[in-house]
């Protein structure tokens, strides 16, 4: 069982990194506040300005989100593992060794609440919001968010099993690469973590508590190996990401995107002998 719990320790390694962020964010402001300033006052003082004298404003308050290239770092990495142990020799090795600490050299019963534990974060999501501890959307976009993250993560999966074609550990198929219950746990669980990193990072803790215990059980009922488990987090926290960040363009491609900002306030400003408009907005 020591093998077992080496990969219990990557794991959670893998869920600090994930989590780490939550905490950094925990201390910076809700809001900020930027102010542009436009002239109105050309020839009066000694200063010149230095903004352009027409300004676009309607144009300037889109944003448009970058793709988040950095949060997909890690659970890339994971999935490259996995992908990489399908076909070589050495983590297909430590694959088997895992195997036969887990099961060979400790014979069991399964124990199959894994089948149930993978969908406990998303649930858990819907039964906090059901007990008024409210995420960051409402029931239409965190359920539409929800179902474009399982749609991506499924649709990976199950590709992806076409193309590997591995041998589960007990035999029973050849649908063993990446594990989908895994998949579907940890993208429960990112999707937990996103909805309340805002109210407190400890609900991503339990939701990556569930993951992990879902990709343990995968492993525990010899179902998938090492490399199985490790590359459906990743297919999983990847896909959950990516359908956070592609909603809002789908709301901005259909005009249905609502902007934040709200003008706060509009005043006259002297600076350096300049007169001018101070235009604040509320990020």
């Amino acid at each position: 069982m020591k093998r077992l719990a080496t990969v219990a320790v990557c794991l959670i390694w893998v869920c600090q990194g994930v989590l780490a962020q939550d905490m950094k964010e925990t201390n910076r402001p809700a809001a900020m506040d930027t102010i542009k300033e436009v002239s109105i006052s050309p020839g009066w003082g000694s200063a010149p300005d230095t903004l352009p004298h027409h300004i676009d404003w309607k144009k300037a308050a889109t944003y448009k989100q970058p793709f988040p290239y950095q949060s997909l770092f890690l659970p890339a990495a994971m999935i490259a593992y996995g992908a990489t142990a399908v076909h070589n020799g050495t983590l297909q090795h430590i694959n088997g060794e895992m195997k036969e600490q887990i099961w060979q050299d400790n014979p069991h019963k399964p124990f199959h609440l894994d089948n149930y534990l993978m969908f406990a974060p998303t649930l858990s999501v819907y039964a906090l919001n059901a007990a008024g501890i409210h995420g960051a959307h409402n029931f239409k976009d965190r359920t539409i968010i929800l179902l474009m993250a399982n749609v991506i993560a499924n649709g990976t999966v199950f590709s992806v099993k076409g193309w590997a074609h591995e041998r589960r550990p007990d035999g029973s198929d050849y649908a063993s690469f990446p594990s989908g219950h895994t998949a579907e746990a940890f993208a429960g669980a990112e999707f937990m973590r996103l909805e309340y990193k805002d109210v407190s990072p400890w609900y991503g803790v339990a939701g990556y508590a569930m993951a992990t215990a879902t990709g343990l059980l995968r492993m525990y009922n010899d179902k998938h190996w090492m490399s199985d488990v490790i590359a459906g987090a990743g297919v999983g926290i990847a896909s959950t990401r990516i359908a956070y960040w592609l909603y809002p363009q789908m709301q901005r491609l259909f005009g249905k995107a609502q902007h934040p900002e709200t003008v706060n306030v509009v005043m006259p400003t002297y600076s350096n002998g300049s007169f001018g408009l101070s235009y604040v907005k509320r990020f």
